[in-house]
Parts: structure tokens; sequence; C-alpha cells
């Protein structure tokens, strides 16, 4: 849900951004096609997910990308132990929100690396050695139509707060 709605977000924008989503299989929830909840849920949003195929995340896909964003801290700790060195541009979502919002939005003459290495500022990998589900979007898989509607709405909240702080000049354009 969460990669559609952000996917859903950068179209127009000047510059073009690949959005793409894999999941981890230990989780319990990497199904081959999307819950029929999930479809119903998007579609409010003018996202149709039919088509759509999970799959698991791999090494070369996260040395690929620019930045690797999980829904809850295990799938932070996984992107981690399959590929180290991405430690400095994983974030669990609500984690990335929050610290961002700290630093602030991207600067008009700042690239997306350098803004992702300030948030990603003193952080160390210990803090993922705890428990804490705070920045944890919650699962709904298996659960109540009620919580994949909450879980969607989490999740447009926060992808349009993330893209307000790395596309400041998309979010004043959608805006005005």
């Amino acid at each position: 849900m969460a990669a559609a709605l952000f996917a859903a977000r950068m179209e127009g924008l000047a510059d073009p951004v690949e959005v793409s989503s894999a999941g981890i299989p230990s989780s319990g929830t990497l199904t081959s096609e999307v819950p029929a909840e999930v479809r119903e849920v998007m579609a409010p949003y003018g996202i149709q997910l039919e088509g759509h195929q999970s799959r698991s995340i791999t090494e070369p896909m996260l040395k690929e990308v620019d930045l690797v964003i999980g829904m809850g801290r295990r799938h932070v700790q996984e992107a981690i132990l399959l590929d180290p060195p991405c430690w400095p541009k994983a974030f669990m979502l609500k984690e990335l929100v929050r610290l961002g919002t700290v630093v602030g939005p991207r600067g008009p003459d700042q690239g997306i690396r350098s803004w992702i290495d300030s948030v990603h500022g003193d952080r160390t990998r210990a803090s993922l050695a705890h428990r804490s589900t705070v920045d944890d979007v919650a699962d709904p898989y298996g659960g109540t139509l009620a919580q994949y509607q909450s879980t969607a709405a989490e999740l447009a909240q926060l992808v349009g707060r993330l893209t307000g702080l790395v596309w400041p000049e998309s979010a004043h354009a959608a805006a005005g």
C-alpha cells in the first residue's frame, strides 16, 4: 500500500522517481496476489493494484536503491542483514518522517542523497536492537476491513508528509 501511495504521489514530478516494493517472507504476509481488502481500501485513492505481484527483498535490490523504507523495525533489520552497507539509507517510514521533520525539508539546491544523509545523522545500528514498535506501521494482514482502512489512511498521511519533506516544491504546487 505504501509503495502504491508513494508512486501515485510521484507522478508528475519534474525528477523521475522509481518506486518499487518488496517484502520479507519471514513476516508471514508475503503472498503472490494482493488481498481483496487492500484493493478495496486503495480504490478511493485512485489506485488499482490488479496484476501486482509480491516479491521478496534481495541484496541486489538493496544495492541499487537510493532509499530503503520499511513499514516496521523488522523490515529494516532484514534489509541491513542482507546488505549491511545500506544502513545509512534504511529507515522505518515513521522514523524517516519524524527525523526528516526535525532536519527540515530538502533545500532547493540539496541533493536527495545529501538530505538522506542529514536525516540519518548520528543514528546507530544499536537502535534497531530494541523491541520498540513506536515507529512501526500496523500490518493489517488478516485483520478487519477497518484495520486495512486505518493503515491505508495512516500510510497516505505519512507518504504525504514525506513527499512534502523530500520534494517541498511539489507540496507548494499541489497546494496552489
